[in-house]
């Protein structure tokens, strides 16, 4: 049996490589130079031009580009009007910013469970979670897989509920053939450096609804506003603006918006290779019993942002831990997604317990990251797998 490096053995990639890493073209860096070179380093063109390729590419009526994924969340609590004593259920099984937004209106978040085969947010766990103070459903589409969205959208009509799809992972994804951003109330996407598509940091929020875009537009720039509709007294001039709420200053720069927007002409070819390189896992993992392949759903075409394997513990003689590092000691950078947000310290100081989600909890004591991009070679893969297959081959029962 061969060593493992972190016993002494040769380790597979002598340079470590990452779990995500971003990809920047020649383009890509000429349209951020353009922008430098022009009149408008903010507040310009190619905050519009960008916005206008979103929705050509989610099918939605609008699109408002933000300072980042966790601001457009935060917009989307206040465009929903979530405020103190409402509830908003969202997953445990994501990055804390989509159970924290609820918390910066003073609202509560309510966790409900995933199911244990596609790693989303189980529909009829969140019916089980809804009362009289629910006044919104923030549902992840986990690893870029689109949540059942058919079955959220039903419980959120029937009960009034605002539908907010946090797409952070599902840029380019199809749901029934359509594209995720166009289906819900309100739907979130980051352009983090690690997503399919990088802005280097900054998100996006699309929406259908002519309201919701208002206030949207109005939470990204302090509350102000120059359009005499949403103003509470007439204009006294062209210089003239009023404060009309409390916003922040949540603008993404003309820099950013350029590389975003030179970024997703490249949406259709990053996301065929994500799938590529899925289907290139899939195939290998599926025949190793000591890991689970993450199951989708027929409706979701997915454009995946992570990858994941799912240990098998009965089959290993050891816990998640020495996997992880026996795999980092083998050159790959892996990570966990996520720690169930609710057993963080600042939660549990809320009075939220452990055995809440008990799928999430489960799964989050056997799943591990590993290396997914779009420059990801097809010899780096195959490295990467057998890079598993060398630890799980060694912890084997």
């Amino acid at each position: 049996m061969e060593e493992l490096a972190i016993n002494g053995g040769k380790p597979v990639f002598e340079k470590r490589i990452g779990y995500g890493h971003q990809y920047v073209d020649d383009a890509d860096i000429q349209a951020v130079v353009d922008v430098l070179k022009s009149d408008f380093l903010t507040c310009g063109p190619k905050i519009e031009e960008a916005e206008v390729k979103l929705c050509k590419i989610t099918g939605a009526k609008y699109a408002v580009l933000i300072a980042n994924g966790t601001a457009a969340l935060h917009a989307a609590m206040f465009a929903a009007d979530v405020g103190p004593g409402d509830e908003v259920i969202t997953t445990p099984i994501t990055f804390a910013a989509s159970a924290n937004c609820a918390l910066y209106f003073g609202a509560k978040p309510v966790f409900a469970d995933i199911n244990p085969k596609t790693y989303n947010i189980n529909p009829e766990s969140v019916e089980k979670k809804i009362t009289d103070k629910t006044k919104a459903v923030v549902a992840v589409d986990f690893t870029g897989q689109a949540v059942e969205i058919d079955k959220i959208r039903e419980i959120c009509d029937r009960h009034n509920l605002i539908f907010i799809e946090d797409a952070a992972h599902s840029l380019g994804t199809k749901y029934n053939g359509k594209p995720v951003g166009s289906l819900a109330d309100m739907t979130e996407f980051s352009f983090h450096p690690v997503k399919t598509c990088t802005a280097g940091e900054g998100g996006a929020i699309t929406t259908n609804d002519d309201e919701l875009y208002k206030r949207l537009v109005l939470f990204r720039t302090h509350g102000i506003t120059r359009n005499q509709e949403l103003m509470d007294k007439p204009s006294e001039g062209g210089w003239y603006y009023q404060q009309v709420a409390l916003g922040y200053n949540y603008r993404m720069t003309d820099i950013q918006a350029a590389l975003l927007s030179s970024q997703l002409d490249k949406l259709e070819r990053f996301g065929k290779r994500r799938k590529e390189l899925v289907k290139r896992y899939n195939e290998a993992f599926s025949a190793m019993p000591e890991l689970v392949v993450q199951q989708e759903i027929a409706q979701s075409d997915t454009v995946r942002h992570l990858y994941i394997i799912q240990l098998n513990l009965d089959m290993l003689k050891c816990g998640r831990r020495e996997v992880f590092e026996a795999l980092q000691a083998e050159g790959l950078g892996v990570n966990v997604h996520y720690i169930p947000v609710y057993s963080f310290p600042y939660y549990q100081k809320l009075g939220y317990r452990m055995g809440e989600c008990p799928n999430a909890e489960r799964l989050y004591e056997r799943i591990i990251s590993i290396p997914l991009y779009y420059s990801l070679t097809d010899e780096e893969q195959d490295k990467v797998i057998k890079a598993v297959n060398k630890v799980i081959k060694y912890y084997r029962r």
